[in-house]
């Protein structure tokens, strides 16, 4: 006959229950805007190269999940790209 093991399963916890999907990752850190720091370049629609970093192959505005900009300088940015475009400078 086997041996009866004396409850050993109910003390023993896996490190994968101990997590959760709902605990906020403590290893993550801020994204800071590129735009925003002291020294960034001014955001204008006859600073084409600029433009250009932040916008696809096939001429669309990246979204700022991608590129990591503030909604307030995204909405600068998007908008002289805009002008750029309407000015055809791109």
């Amino acid at each position: 006959m086997p041996k009866k093991q004396s409850g050993n399963k109910r003390n023993k916890q896996s490190n994968f229950s101990k997590l959760s999907i709902f605990q906020p990752n403590k290893n993550r850190f801020k994204k800071s805007c590129p735009l925003s720091i002291k020294g960034a370049p001014k955001i204008d629609y006859k600073n084409i190269k600029l433009l250009k970093k932040y916008m696809s192959e096939n001429g669309k505005i990246l979204p700022s999940r991608i590129t990591n900009i503030s909604q307030k300088k995204q909405r600068e940015l998007s908008l002289s790209i805009k002008r750029a475009r309407n000015l055809a400078l791109l």
